[in-house]
């Protein structure tokens, strides 16, 4: 799953050792908000001190979050883990220039315009008009 939006909190890194491997881990949790009408809040971690150094999350900026969920149960309650996997600045579209035209528009825009008929100078005293 994909979410984009800014980054509003930044929580304390926890780390510690696997009881099973004896390996050293840590953990870092961000809190994500989208810019909708009705903007919706999603905290997410990162896991593996290279990846928290390789994202460099900041508070403020726009991101790109790709992430898994997953449920686990502890002692008959369940709670949910958002885990990203990949986390890379939004890119916004940049606006054109003030009076550039799209490029859809461009045979139009360099066709000279028609000249507008002259109505009021006629030498003819002939009306042809029906009424």
């Amino acid at each position: 799953m994909e979410l984009t939006g800014k980054i509003i909190a930044v929580l304390e890194a926890r780390s510690g050792q696997s009881r099973t491997t004896g390996n050293m881990w840590m953990s870092q949790e961000y809190v994500l908000e989208t810019s909708e009408q009705y903007p919706k809040r999603m905290c997410f971690n990162v896991w593996g001190e290279d990846k928290i150094k390789l994202f460099a999350i900041e508070v403020g900026k726009e991101y790109n979050v790709s992430f898994d969920i997953n449920a686990r149960e502890y002692q008959g309650r369940w709670y949910n883990d958002v885990r990203a996997w990949k986390v890379e600045p939004a890119t916004a579209v940049a606006p054109a220039p003030v009076g550039a035209t799209p490029a859809v528009d461009a045979p139009f825009a360099s066709a000279p315009a028609p000249a507008a008929p002259d109505f009021g100078s006629s030498d003819s005293q002939t009306d042809d008009l029906p009424f």
